[in-house]
């Protein structure tokens, strides 16, 4: 509020505080959404992770450090009941997770996605097609 202000007070334009205000809404906004939690744990010889939060530009670097790909588990299940899938950015990180324990020999299974986390998921994701992680890992 105090930027806005300042802008005001210095340049006499309402108009410039108003759009430095919106720009910064925008920013904290991004920030705080951008929160992923993702915990995990051991069931027998499967790891299950479950995250929380939007997946979205600004949340998916987060999001894809908080897996251990070098398990010595066979499968892994990521439960997305709790997320939703916002933009492409999101869907080429569940790719990429899923790329990632392929190539290590484990098994994933993505399960929870709500119906247009689904959706977005169905028309870009490669992991779900056929032969589709074996072309992106050059098989």
């Amino acid at each position: 509020m105090v930027i806005t202000v300042g802008a005001v007070v210095s340049t006499h334009n309402l108009a410039i505080g108003v759009i430095i205000g919106i720009i910064l809404s925008a920013v904290f906004f991004a920030a705080k959404i951008s929160k992923v939690k993702v915990t995990s744990q051991l069931e027998g010889n499967k790891r299950v992770y479950k995250v929380e939060g939007q997946l979205f530009f600004a949340s998916v670097t987060d999001f894809v450090e908080d897996f251990n790909f070098k398990d010595e588990v066979k499968t892994v299940e990521v439960d997305l009941s709790k997320a939703h899938i916002w933009d492409e950015s999101g869907v080429s990180a569940i790719d990429e997770i899923v790329i990632k324990f392929h190539e290590n020999d484990i098994k994933t299974t993505i399960i929870g996605l709500n119906a247009a986390s689904k959706s977005i998921v169905d028309s870009i994701a490669v992991f779900n097609k056929p032969n589709g992680i074996n072309e992106n890992i050059g098989h």
